[in-house]
């Protein structure tokens, strides 16, 4: 299985998905750790997490299958949701927390 299949199998296993640099108790950048708590600010105290820094070949492959260069990366029913800076946004404006309810 390529590493796009890998991660189209991730991003469509689960309900949200978040590529991530290390874990949500040990997040390993500011970025992720503002992405985990949003997630959890709205009721999501368990989502798929990938840590990116464990492999190499997802670390690409993920900035490749949604042509996005940052990590960390939402996914929400399949869908590419964006990158912190979106996440923060529409969490303010609510929108994210309706996406995920």
């Amino acid at each position: 299985m390529s590493v796009q299949d890998t991660i189209k199998q991730q991003v469509t296993g689960h309900k949200v998905v978040l590529y991530m640099k290390g874990s949500p108790d040990f997040p390993q950048c500011g970025f992720s750790a503002n992405a985990v708590n949003i997630l959890r600010a709205c009721g999501v105290d368990a989502p798929f997490t990938v840590n990116v820094l464990e492999d190499a070949e997802i670390r690409q492959g993920i900035k490749e299958y949604a042509n996005w260069p940052t990590i960390p990366q939402l996914y929400v029913n399949g869908e590419f949701v964006g990158g912190s800076d979106i996440m923060t946004e529409m969490f303010q404006s609510g929108e994210l927390k309706k996406m995920l309810g």
